[in-house]
Order: C-alpha cells, then structure tokens, then sequence
C-alpha cells in the first residue's frame, strides 16, 4: 500500500465533512464529485447555488452525488455566523453590519462552518492568494491551545523506481513562515512530528537541517540550528531528534555513520525541519521537479481545527488528495 492509499483508507474510514471554498471553480467541483465517489469525505461547496449546481450537472454528477451546497447570500446559517464573526472581531471595530456582509466571503464562510462544528475542515486557495486563506483559518478557527504558531508542511511522496527509498517524507517549513528565530524553528519541528504521526500513523525521525554537521561548520546560521534542536529536546524529551545536519547526513545511513556516528535518527529521518523558508521551499520543488517526488501540500498547522491551503497552480488532483489530508487531519 502506498502512503497516500493509506490516507485516503483512512479518510474513508473517518467519514468527516469538509468544506472546499472555492465551490464554483471546476477543479474544485472535479475533485469533489470524485472525493464522494470514492468516499473519502462528504462534500459542501460553497458559492453561487445555481452556478455550482449547472457545473456538477455539466461534469455529470449523479444526483449531486451527495454533496451539500452552501450559499453565503442565503444560508440557514447566516445569523449564527453574523454573531460568531462580530464576538471574534469586534475588539478590532468590527460591527454587526460589517460582520453580516463579511461573512459571505466564501473562505470566511467556510471557516466559521469549521468553527461552530457544521464541519471538520475546510480547504482554499484554487483561486485564492495563501494570505487571506491563512488569515481567515487564523482569525476565524484559532490556533490549538498548545500552539504558539502556525506553519505549514510538505508530504513529499516517495515511490518511483528510482527513488533509493520508498515512503514519505515531511518537509517544512517550505510555505509559510519565511525566517524562524530559534524559538520557531523549534515549534515548527515538534508541530511537524506530530503531524507525520497523525498522517502516516508512524514514529517521526526529525532531522534539524544546516548546511553543517556536527560542528563542520561555524557562524550564526549554524548556532541557530544547534539552539532550535536543544530547544526541541527540552520541549518533546521523547521525540527521536538530531542535528545540526547535512540533508545527506540525515538520508543516508552510509554518510550518517560517517559525518554523525551516533545519531539519534541514523540516517532515516523523515520529517526534515530547513532552517529558513529560502531552503525548504527550494527543496521541496528541487525534489518535485528533479527528483519526481510528488509534493502534497502545502498542509497547514497549529490551528485549533484543518484549514488548508492550494497553489493557485493546483489540479483538481491536488485537490482531491488534499481533501482527503485534511479529513485525516481532523481524524485523531
């Protein structure tokens, strides 16, 4: 079974709903007529009623294949939403009128779904600049009570013969927070250890990644690294953690043994914490484009309930698989 079977079985079995945003564009409306078809979540759309429901028609959809269609400008919901954003934001000069007319923005709309439990998550961005998704999941949903953040990650799926090892990894941060203090970085890494384990059910091996290994190299950036990863083990003792290391010295057991004898991760890692956005996002595209790993994401998390982002770049694939990591995420 490949990795991403594994959480698309586990989104069938979850059964959660997720709202994707963005309910009129024909990617989104692609990915949600297979999503029902192959089960991994019950639906909503939200947008124009009759616009999404000419499009499911249009794309053959039997019935509406069970998907639930939400218009802003006149769903049930309304009153409840109006209250809950003003509460939210009033300290911010939101009044009722604004709050009545904001909350038919369809990603405000989609989040507070989330947020008053009419979902398990949601997802945009097909369309829509990554700052007003992660700006509405942050204002409307809120971060977890034991997150002191949000960031963001990579699935970067493993499975071309080719490839020296099969599997997944994660890689973050490659999308959203550009230059982590310390402090950050060290946030970052235990947020995404717990994320792969959620996903992949499996025990993360974090890799504190520098350009220097074990004290091959000096300066600032090193110092950074080596008090991110101190940092780590004070805040998650039992998380298996290294660094500061090399990609190589965190992938390859061979050169592990030779640049880190005693790691504590031996050249498995798989979840991979770069030291600046500038790294991670090269990274991951490095080994999308070059290495044909194919990159999921990017996920988003810290926040109290899923609420995803998509490249406005994406295909209705992306979606689709999105959808079902987002209803995993809501899962455990």
């Amino acid at each position: 079974m490949t990795p991403l079977q594994q959480i698309m079985d586990n989104a069938v079995r979850l059964n959660r709903k997720i709202v994707l945003s963005e309910g009129e564009d024909p990617r989104v409306i692609e990915a949600a007529i297979r999503a029902r078809q192959q089960q991994i979540a019950r639906i909503v759309l939200v947008g124009d009623s009759d616009r999404i429901v000419s499009a499911l028609t249009q794309a053959g959809a039997d019935d509406l294949d069970g998907i639930e269609i939400q218009d802003p400008a006149n769903s049930a919901h309304l009153a409840e939403m109006t209250n809950t954003y003003y509460t939210l934001r009033q300290h911010k000069g939101v009044t009722p009128e604004i709050a009545a007319q904001t909350v038919q923005n369809p990603h405000v709309f989609a989040a507070l779904m989330v947020r008053l439990g009419h979902a398990d998550g949601t997802l945009g961005g097909a369309v829509t600049a990554t700052a007003e998704i992660v700006r509405t999941a942050i204002q409307v949903i809120g971060t977890a009570p034991d997150a002191k953040m949000v960031s963001s990650f990579f699935l970067m799926l493993l499975n071309q013969d080719h490839h020296p090892k099969q599997g997944v990894l994660v890689f973050s941060d490659a999308g959203l927070v550009i230059e982590p203090n310390a402090s950050e970085m060290a946030q970052i890494a235990a947020a995404s250890a717990v994320s792969f384990s959620k996903l992949m059910g499996e025990t993360a091996k974090v890799a504190m990644l520098s350009f220097s290994t074990k004290g091959s190299a000096g300066g600032e950036k090193v110092s950074k690294v080596v008090e991110a990863t101190a940092l780590l083990r004070d805040m998650a003792p039992d998380l298996i953690v290294d660094g500061e290391l090399q990609f190589d010295a965190a992938f390859v057991p061979e050169v592990a043994a030779a640049k880190a004898p005693g790691s504590a991760v031996e050249g498995e890692a798989n979840v991979f914490i770069f030291p600046n956005l500038d790294a991670g996002n090269i990274a991951y595209k490095v080994a999308q484009r070059i290495g044909r790993a194919r990159a999921v994401g990017p996920v988003l998390q810290g926040l109290a309930q899923p609420a995803n982002d998509l490249s406005r770049g994406c295909t209705a694939d992306d979606i689709f698989d999105m959808t079902a990591v987002t209803a995993v995420q809501s899962g455990r």
